[in-house]
C-alpha cells in the first residue's frame, strides 16, 4: 500500500484536481481511494495498478463533479478553477506541471459533462491512448473518441486543431503590469485582443464583476478603474509573480493579505483571457509572506496610501 501511494499519489492528485477544479475536492478523492484500496483485496490492482487506481479516481471525481455543478449554479457571479502554486521556490506538494493543462484550458472544461472532462483530462494532460480510456471510464473506445470530439466542440476547439491554451510570457506579464502601474492606458489597451475576456471570481465574499467583461476598451477600464481604486487600501497593493497552474501568474497582496491570483491567456502578442481569482476559499494555498518575493523578479512595487 506505501509503495502505491509513493509511486501514484502525485499522478492522482493531478488527475483528480483538474478532473474537479478544486485542490480540495482533490485530495478528498485521492485519501478516499486510497483508503478503500487499503480496505480491499489489492490483487485487483496488481495487473495495471496504474489504470486501477486512475479508474476509481476518475469515479469519485464524476461524482464529486456531478454534486460541485449543482453547488455552482447557486455560486454568486462567476466561478473559476482553484488556482495552485507551483513555483520553484513553493511548489504545491505532488502536483506533477508535465501533465498539468493551462489554467485557460481548465476553465474550457467547465462546459463539458462529466464523462466528456474525464476522457478530454486523459487524454490531453495523461496523454493514456483511446483503449486505456475506455478501459478507465467503462466505455468502448469508439464513445470514448465520441466524447472527445464532443468536448473539443464545447471548447470551441476544431476537429484538427491541437489544444494549446498559450500562457502569456513572464516578461511580456511584467511590461503588462508596469503600464498598469504606470497608469498607462494606452499601453495597456494595446496589449490586449478586441475579443478579450476578462473573468472574475469573488464569490461572494469580496468584489469582483458578476458576469465576464468583453471586448478591449471595456476590460481595460475595469482594470485601470480597478488598480486606481486598490491605491487607497490602507496597505497599498503590490504584485509578486511566480508559478501558478505551471505557468507565470501574478499573485497580488495588500499588505500580508492575498488580495487575488490572476493569469493570463495569450494568442500570439495580445491576451485574449484574463481571470482572476479573488475568492479567499480559493486562496489558501498560497501562503503570506510572498513566496515568490526571493528570486522571481518580483516589482517590489509597495503603495501606501
Amino acid at each position: 500500500m506505501e509503495e502505491l501511494f509513493k509511486t501514484y499519489n502525485g499522478l492522482l492528485l493531478t488527475l483528480a484536481y483538474q478532473m474537479t477544479g478544486s485542490w480540495s475536492d482533490a485530495e478528498d478523492a485521492v485519501q478516499d481511494v486510497f483508503l478503500k484500496v487499503c480496505g480491499a483485496n489489492q490483487a485487483s490492482a496488481a495487473d495495471d495498478p496504474k489504470a486501477y487506481l486512475c479508474k476509481m479516481v476518475v469515479n469519485r471525481c464524476r461524482d464529486l463533479y456531478k454534486f460541485a455543478r449543482r453547488r455552482r449554479e447557486r455560486y454568486f457571479g462567476e466561478w473559476l478553477p482553484e488556482p495552485v502554486p507551483t513555483s520553484e521556490d513553493e511548489p504545491l506538494d505532488f502536483i506533477l506541471q508535465d501533465e498539468l493543462l493551462s489554467y485557460a484550458t481548465l476553465v474550457l472544461l467547465e462546459k463539458l459533462s462529466p464523462a466528456e472532462r474525464a476522457v478530454f483530462v486523459l487524454r490531453e494532460a495523461l496523454a493514456i491512448e483511446y483503449a486505456g480510456i475506455a478501459e478507465i471510464i467503462g466505455k468502448s473506445e469508439v464513445n470514448c473518441r465520441k466524447l472527445y470530439s464532443r468536448a473539443k466542440r464545447k471548447m470551441a476547439l476544431g476537429e484538427e486543431q491541437p489544444v494549446v491554451a498559450e500562457p502569456a510570457k513572464a516578461a511580456w506579464i511584467r511590461q503588462f503590469v508596469a503600464a498598469l502601474e504606470r497608469d498607462n492606458t494606452e499601453t495597456v489597451v494595446s496589449m490586449l485582443a478586441d475579443d478579450v475576456v476578462l473573468v472574475s471570481d469573488g464569490g461572494g465574499n469580496v468584489f469582483a464583476a458578476a458576469h465576464p467583461i468583453a471586448a478591449r476598451d471595456a476590460v481595460s477600464k475595469f482594470l485601470i478603474g480597478y488598480y486606481r481604486k486598490s491605491l487607497r487600501l490602507e496597505d497599498g497593493i503590490r504584485f509578486e509573480f511566480g508559478g501558478v497552474n505551471g505557468q507565470t501568474g501574478i499573485v497580488v497582496y495588500s499588505g500580508a493579505r492575498v488580495d487575488s491570483v490572476v493569469l493570463l491567456h495569450a494568442e500570439g502578442s495580445s491576451v485574449r483571457g484574463i481571470y482572476i481569482v479573488r475568492n479567499p476559499d480559493k486562496l489558501r494555498l498560497f501562503a503570506s509572506p510572498p513566496p515568490f518575493a526571493a528570486g522571481t523578479g518580483s516589482t517590489g512595487q509597495q503603495t501606501s496610501k
